[in-house]
């Protein structure tokens, strides 16, 4: 019964159809929406709705619920992509906690290319992410590079579902 529709998850072997996507699409939009405003979007009664959330919930597919501030309000306008990369490993270690307590960044990947990580950061000015900068060399980078980021075409807080 592996289909194009539902989706087959491995984990749980929850079976994912166009209704669970369509609740999760309206959570995207607005964590924040009742029961009853997505039973009347679905056109599902409102305890299907509540268990089809609960069964997505414990399933895992939706992870957590959060609140998406707006950088400028913030006093935090300025948002670059930050690259690193590292020689000894052990400084690398150290870095893996540096980063998980540094406020200004709200991403990091370990990548392939040029470099080994790169982050999504965002400071108050130039001088404050030239701090930051300097601080990750700090921690043993030895090659780093920072682009400024101009404009956002399209930011999402999670994937999209598609039927």
């Amino acid at each position: 019964m592996l289909g194009a529709s539902p989706y087959y998850i491995e984990s749980g072997d929850f079976y994912m159809d166009k209704i669970d996507k369509m609740i999760i699409n309206i959570l995207q939009e607005n964590a924040r929406a009742t029961i009853s405003e997505m039973s009347s979007k679905v056109s599902l009664s409102m305890p299907a709705i509540s268990e089809r959330v609960k069964k997505l919930e414990a399933s895992g597919i939706i992870d957590k619920y959060t609140a998406i501030i707006n950088p400028k309000k913030v006093n935090k306008g300025l948002s670059a992509m930050v690259y690193a990369s590292f020689s000894d490993a052990e400084r690398e270690k150290y870095f893996s906690e540096f980063v998980k307590n540094e406020g200004a960044m709200t991403e990091c990947h370990f990548i392939t290319g040029p470099f080994q990580y790169c982050m999504k950061v965002f400071t108050e000015s130039p001088a404050a992410l030239q701090e930051l900068t300097w601080r990750i060399r700090e921690m043993g980078a030895t090659k780093t590079d920072v682009m400024l980021l101009l404009s956002t075409v399209v930011e999402r807080p999670s994937i999209q579902l598609t039927e």
